[in-house]
């Protein structure tokens, strides 16, 4: 009743073409309701004392595939010494002795 010819037609034609019309109210309640169903995602730092941010997360990344300090700032706009920083604490966080034990700690607990 409260739809313009325009719409309708567009209703019809996608219907004619094998797709399906749904209102937005209704499509809002069966997004609602597969979050509900929807098994938790298990968080990728769950055992850390302390959760990794996503700066440190995209660090820990570069560190991961080898790159130095120098070549992680480059890449990020930081000063070196920012993310030598951001990498201490990413040992501290992980409990790892070095760059190479903190990516070994990060992909066992699938934060990499």
């Amino acid at each position: 009743k409260d739809v313009s010819g325009h719409d309708l037609a567009d209703a019809v034609r996608t219907v004619a073409a094998g797709g399906a019309l749904i209102e937005p109210s209704v499509a809002r309640r069966v997004v609602a309701e597969f979050a509900r169903m929807a098994p938790p995602v298990r968080q990728p730092d769950d055992g850390l004392a302390e959760p990794l941010s996503e700066r440190e997360r995209e660090i820990l990344r570069l560190v991961a595939q080898g790159l130095t300090n120098r070549e992680i700032a480059d890449r990020l706009s930081l000063a070196q010494g920012t993310v030598k920083n951001y990498v201490t604490t990413i040992l501290q966080k992980l409990g790892a002795r070095d760059r190479t034990q903190a990516a070994l700690r990060a992909r066992e607990l699938g934060i990499l």
